[in-house]
């Protein structure tokens, strides 16, 4: 039997998925999409896992959809209109399932994170890039525009940059996906999972119920007008105040010591 497509491992209140088809660059494939998305699914459920680490298996983070299955689902009798649909709706949901876990979600990219596999790292709530990784939205080289990959991609670093990623299909490294926002920090290859575990336990120790209402807050204000934001923001500071655990945090560092959260 082969081994699954998409692996997972706990430890210590951090759940690391690996997407596990180094053959196709860890392709966004049929199988692959429904992997995550039953991952996603179980893990919105799990009081236990905290924060979430994605990487990829083998020499590659993600080189983006299966353009194999693409081009033989082209086949159907309506030139693949219904087949194509389907596709990017369920990859769609997937990447909207990333920020609306309660859990933080990091990539940890290397190699390469092209068209959707970049859409996948802008789509996670931080990433860290091995250096001499390469992000790109390349789906013009083979006239196909990323339209999808743009939604996240704008999302995530400054519109210019954005555009001209997705109408010049060249890549841009570690260093300059750091620089426009793309991901957090860019470190040794050596280091990379180390380094990105470091980071998933410093979130992982905060008090979960904090960081779940934080992230939730985070992104239903992003689509607010300021002043909307304002009294969102200022309800569930409200909500998180009157939590016992955030009472005993505040004393806790006023009286020097670590909080006894239940």
């Amino acid at each position: 039997m082969s081994d699954p497509i998409l692996l997972r491992d706990d430890a210590d209140g951090i759940a690391t998925l690996i997407l596990n088809s180094p053959g196709s660059l860890n392709a966004l494939s049929d199988a692959m999409l429904a992997a995550l998305k039953d991952a996603f699914t179980r893990l919105a459920d799990d009081k236990d896992i905290r924060v979430v680490i994605l990487k990829g298996a083998g020499k590659a983070f993600c080189a983006g959809h299966d353009l194999k299955e693409m081009q033989a689902g082209r086949a159907a009798p309506d030139k693949g209109r219904a087949y194509f649909a389907d596709l990017f709706a369920r990859c769609a949901k997937v990447m909207q399932m990333i920020p609306a876990l309660p859990q933080p979600v990091i990539a940890e990219a290397h190699g390469i994170a092209t068209a959707a596999g970049c859409q996948l790292v802008a789509s996670c709530d931080m990433a860290v890039a091995a250096e001499g990784t390469r992000f790109g939205v390349n789906g013009v080289n083979i006239g196909l525009f990323c339209s999808t990959p743009m939604v996240a991609l704008s999302r995530n670093v400054p519109r210019k940059v954005a555009f001209e990623m997705l109408t010049t299909g060249q890549f841009i490294d570690a260093a300059r996906a750091a620089e426009v926002g793309l991901v957090n920090k860019v470190v040794p290859s050596q280091t990379l999972s180390a380094e990105t575990r470091v980071l998933a336990e410093i979130v992982a120790a905060k008090l979960t119920a904090a960081v779940k209402i934080g992230k939730r807050a985070f992104y239903d204000q992003i689509e607010m007008t300021r002043a909307e934001a304002y009294d969102h923001a200022a309800a569930v500071m409200v909500e998180n105040m009157l939590w016992r655990d955030t009472e005993e945090g505040i004393s806790a560092f006023i009286e020097k010591r670590k909080p006894d959260w239940a």
